[in-house]
């Protein structure tokens, strides 16, 4: 220790701050302040073109950065270093792991009870998109959203990576990164000097590594002769009509985003990262504090604008930018269009009406399980005109049934309302499209 402090001690004078007897003791908080940030950030190194090459900055967090990316590693050794159950690369960087909605197939008879990642970010799209209102009674408003799916992506494609400023916006904390170590190099703080060298080397090692991962999207290819996938994801209060092929309707219902690396099933080029990045961590605490304080100023401004730059990459919209590479570029946009409902009756024969299946009496049960003497004559006028093709417009002989007493036939008849709104508003949509 005193042979390395007689070594910077001639140039001491010369440093700025040289004669301050304060010190920034920053090196334990710079390896745990803006770890989350930095691993959010690194969710978009996959989705934009060119992010990989552009981490070469002294980016805070390097503890817990080698924590999170460590428990990718998956081998006796790493598990040993990095200890925590193990995780998948896609999960970590928040392109899969999410929970969709119940998903009932009508023509394949398809029944999932929990889809995935893909159905919740189409379920978030439709629950954004305005509806058109349909003029009716209202109780408890439903949205319901027609999704034709026109398009059967490949069984496994790379979507094509999406451009954005964001790589502009990189070199403010490379520059910044580069000129403090630039400054302390000047002044001859080799310790300040160093530190700063290595975090953006193993930012820099790390990014690319991490955004050398093949991000791809894979569905299953159903077998020949496969019915047509329509049917019906279910929330609360959205439904969500999904009209296509089979191959495409499963895009939705089982696709996934993955990221793949040559390394697994061990990712020992992670690993690496993790080590190297511990490394840093360790290094700082041990030579910062020996570092003159313009030397310490100078790192943590470096740290400080990395972590700005972080934080704004992961406050970024990520299920946006997910949403966006799902439907514009593995679904080559299908046509959505959204409706507002005022009552469930309303909703369940308007999606009747899109879905036009072969067996719409389970699609109504389905929807509608009310089984008592109204509702069965309802179900039975609904069925019946569906079939025959009839409009439904209905009449006082429809409601005004012998074997009802008034309250009944007054609930008859405001159920017949609503069907009369759900067919007015679907024709409508026939018009539009």
């Amino acid at each position: 220790m005193y042979l390395s402090r007689s070594l910077v001690q001639p140039t001491m004078s010369s440093i700025p701050l040289s004669d301050s007897k304060f010190s920034l003791d920053a090196s334990g908080v710079a390896g745990f302040f803006g770890g989350d940030e930095a691993v959010s950030a690194m969710a978009t190194v996959h989705v934009y073109r060119g992010r990989k090459w552009l981490g070469w900055y002294n980016s805070p967090g390097s503890y817990l950065i080698a924590k999170r990316y460590g428990q990718l590693a998956n081998s006796r050794f790493w598990d040993g270093l990095f200890p925590g159950v193990n995780t998948d690369p896609a999960t970590l960087f928040e392109l899969d792991g999410w929970k969709g909605p119940k998903f009932k197939g009508v023509e394949s008879g398809s029944n999932i009870p929990e889809t995935g990642h893909l159905a919740s970010l189409m379920v978030k799209e439709c629950q954004m998109k305005q509806g058109i209102d349909v003029p009716g009674r209202k109780t408890q408003p439903v949205g319901v959203t027609i999704v034709d799916l026109h398009y059967v992506p490949d069984a496994s494609m790379t979507p094509r990576q999406l451009t954005k400023y964001t790589s502009v916006f990189a070199f403010i904390p490379m520059s910044v990164s580069f000129g403090t170590c630039i400054a302390c190099a000047l002044f001859r703080d080799w310790y300040s000097f160093s530190m700063i060298l290595l975090g953006m080397v193993a930012s820099g090692i790390s990014c690319f590594v991490i955004g050398s991962g093949k991000f791809t999207f894979s569905h299953p290819i159903p077998a020949p002769g496969t019915p047509r996938g329509d049917g019906l994801l279910l929330t609360d209060n959205n439904v969500i009509v999904l009209l296509g092929e089979e191959g495409a309707v499963n895009s939705i219902t089982r696709g996934r985003f993955s990221l793949n690396f040559d390394s697994e099933p061990e990712y020992r080029n992670i690993g690496i990262c993790s080590l190297i990045l511990t490394t840093q961590f360790v290094a700082q605490l041990l030579l910062i504090p020996q570092a003159a304080l313009f030397g310490q100023i100078m790192f943590i401004t470096s740290l400080a604008v990395s972590w700005a730059y972080n934080s704004w990459l992961s406050s970024l919209d990520k299920a946006e930018i997910q949403r966006r590479l799902l439907l514009d570029v593995v679904l080559k946009r299908p046509l959505t269009t959204k409706y507002m409902l005022g009552t469930r009756t309303t909703m369940a024969v308007f999606v009747l009406l899109a879905l036009n299946p072969s067996d719409p009496a389970k699609v109504l049960d389905d929807l509608l399980p009310n089984d008592t003497k109204v509702w069965k004559k309802w179900k039975s006028i609904i069925l019946s005109r569906l079939h025959d093709g009839e409009k439904m417009h209905f009449q006082p002989g429809d409601w005004d049934h012998g074997g009802f007493n008034g309250n009944e036939s007054t609930l008859l008849k405001t159920l017949l309302g609503d069907a009369q709104a759900a067919y007015d508003g679907y024709s409508d949509h026939q018009k539009l499209h």
